[in-house]
């Protein structure tokens, strides 16, 4: 082929957002609260605007995109669909191997995807003010960008390790400006109390939603926003996996597998569930379509998790999802890959994998930054730490189709770029950074905190 990209025109920017929810085997279990009853939509009202409660216990299959967030996705999207041919050289591979590229976006990665709609929604009610939470700082970036757009305040609480790791990410959300404080902080009853009792903390995920849930249900002018995990986040990811349908198609190609990085699930989810939709739908094209999610050795929610009921963030404040879980007070190494450093995983990639219609692998740390310098020095692009990950399994699977002679096409998301993570590449060069498997016995401790109703 001529050309290594293919590109879309900004009039193909999809206008529906795919729901997965619509073509589950059996219906999603429904989130509970503390008590074992199920949450109803009024209390998650507290901290979501009416349209995002609707979205997140939507079974819908297509959720129109509003024209003023198509509007600004015309800054970035859509995103281009690049074939890596000097990678499928060096590897000597039969498999053609294609990446969906979210680098591109102001923010650097996928997130603002689900930010800019997420920020629209909250003016639309009246809201004034968004906290939320960052692990890397892509997220935290995005909705400090879409914060700006829509004339919202935003106030991030980023987890401690990455706060110190990734400071030009903390830098790009003051630009834009959001507040950033480290967590735990002093700010909240929940960041003051986890300081008193591990001051040395690393921070975690599941920490930073607990002290930006507690600001949000405190103030009436003040909302909260999440980056994964959650079906609405998910949702609006699938615009990722939907454009490159499309573009694919204009080649008459279709993939075999599809593979991308797997923290809270919404980068996976983006890119695989449109593909998974034909799958449901039984088009021939699908029928066996490889969806693998890749996740940390050092976090292995989805392979050494256990599926169960689980809060989404440390204290317990977020109503309880069924999920793949290491347990909500679990707290991840200090690995470079911050956004894959989350207890759990959405409940809807969680239930497909239980039904056995994906695939998960974890995989070590200085392996996934192998294949990124592989990378980069053959198709040019940095990729951030998470993305990495996929580039490694990516690669896996094209060394194995080496092995057989198998003309597969693999589709994988590289999620962001990864010019702010530039400290976790000097330390790989330096030798000093190391694989870390989580210890069986600490996976354990923290699912025995897990929690007990009815």
């Amino acid at each position: 082929m001529e050309s290594t990209r293919i590109l879309l025109e900004a009039h193909e920017i999809p206008t529906h957002w795919y729901n997965i929810a619509a073509d589950l085997p059996v219906p999603l279990a429904p989130p509970l609260l503390a008590d074992g009853s199920v949450a109803q939509p009024e209390q998650l009202g507290v901290i979501f605007p009416p349209a995002i409660v609707e979205q997140e216990m939507s079974t819908e299959r297509w959720i129109e995109i509003p024209h003023e967030v198509r509007d600004i996705f015309r800054l970035w999207r859509p995103a281009p669909l690049v074939r890596a041919v000097r990678l499928e050289n060096a590897l000597g591979t039969p498999a053609k191997i294609f990446f969906k590229y979210e680098g591109i976006s102001p923010a650097g990665s996928h997130k603002p995807n689900s930010a800019v709609p997420q920020a629209y929604y909250n003016r639309e009610a009246g809201i004034r003010r968004l906290t939320t939470e960052t692990g890397a700082g892509q997220w935290g970036a995005s909705l400090a960008l879409a914060g700006q757009m829509f004339g919202l305040e935003v106030r991030v609480y980023m987890v401690k390790v990455s706060y110190e790791q990734k400071p030009y990410r903390r830098m790009m959300m003051q630009t834009w400006g959001a507040e950033v404080f480290s967590s735990p902080s002093s700010l909240t009853e929940c960041g003051r109390k986890i300081l008193a009792e591990m001051p040395d903390t690393p921070g975690s995920l599941g920490i930073a939603i607990s002290e930006a849930v507690e600001e949000a249900a405190g103030r009436a002018d003040t909302n909260y926003a999440l980056g994964s995990v959650l079906n609405h986040v998910v949702v609006h990811q699938s615009i990722i996996g939907l454009e490159a349908k499309k573009q694919l198609e204009k080649i008459g190609l279709y993939p075999d597998m599809v593979i991308a990085p797997c923290g809270g699930g919404s980068s996976f989810g983006g890119i695989a569930f449109p593909f998974l939709g034909d799958k449901a739908a039984g088009d021939k094209r699908a029928a066996n379509l490889r969806a693998i999610a890749v996740e940390p050795s050092s976090c292995p929610s989805l392979t050494r998790g256990r599926y169960t009921y689980d809060f989404g963030d440390a204290s317990g404040f977020t109503p309880m999802m069924k999920m793949f879980t290491l347990g909500h007070d679990f707290v991840p190494a200090g690995i470079h890959a911050g956004g894959l450093r989350y207890h759990g995983a959405s409940q809807l990639v969680s239930q497909l994998y239980q039904s056995g219609l994906i695939e998960a692998v974890a995989v070590p740390q200085l392996a996934t930054f192998d294949a990124g310098v592989q990378f980069a020095r053959l198709e040019g692009i940095i990729p951030a730490p998470e993305s990495c990950h996929a580039i490694r399994v990516a690669v896996d699977e094209a060394l194995r189709c080496k092995e057989t002679g198998e003309e597969k096409v693999i589709l994988f998301n590289l999620t962001g770029h990864g010019h702010f993570d530039m400290s976790s590449f000097e330390r790989y060069f330096a030798g000093a950074l190391e694989d870390y498997e989580y210890p069986a016995e600490e996976v354990e401790k923290s699912l025995a905190k897990l929690p007990k109703f009815g």
